[in-house]
């Protein structure tokens, strides 16, 4: 009988476990859920040979809300990982992702650019990954991208500062290179 009572307990437990599981990521996807209709389309007339950087594949990691690396968006397609190619405009970052449509982020909503070693739930040793932060409507988002092999994503931040347009209130002053390599070099 002490058994029986035992497995009831812990069946029930894990019941409950699972409910605020799906309760948290049903709440996380009403919080989130004006984004996907936000996304701008990506512009007609981008070519490879407006470029800015060779285009480079990956991780394209997800989007977090910017500041809190594990608020992982979860509206639309934003929190997904999937293989990846980004490509630099004069215009903006493009993101294509297999098996999802593409991310456009204009250079108007580009906030800032940094090598961090943390993402959307994901740690990385090494280089990193490019994390890009953006606005979206109100939404301060941030989305990372992994490089695939020896790929520096330094250059890229370069770049994209050289993008970003002048300091904006809602711009994060606490992420340069510099501070995310240390924090890199901490763990």
């Amino acid at each position: 009988m002490t058994r029986t009572l035992w497995v009831l307990a812990l069946a029930l437990a894990a019941l409950v476990v699972l409910y605020a599981m799906r309760r948290g990521w049903t709440n996380r996807a009403a919080r989130h859920a004006d984004l996907p209709a936000l996304l701008p389309g990506v512009p007609e007339g981008l070519s490879e040979e407006d470029e800015l950087l060779p285009s480079v594949a990956g991780l394209y990691v997800g989007t977090t809300v910017a500041g809190d690396w594990q608020d992982r968006v979860s509206a639309g397609t934003l929190g997904h990982r999937a293989g990846a190619r980004l490509r630099l405009h004069r215009t903006g970052l493009l993101v294509e992702r297999a098996g999802s449509e593409p991310l456009w982020i204009p250079t108007s909503a580009l906030r800032d650019a940094r090598v961090d070693h943390k993402l959307a739930n994901k740690v990385v040793p090494g280089v990193g990954m490019l994390v890009v932060t953006w606005k979206l409507g109100d939404h301060l988002l941030d989305s990372g991208f992994r490089p695939e092999g020896a790929q520096d994503p330094h250059q890229w931040v370069r770049a994209l500062h050289a993008l970003v347009p002048a300091e904006t209130p809602d711009s994060p002053s606490e992420h340069d290179d510099e501070a995310a390599m240390s924090r890199q070099e901490e763990t």
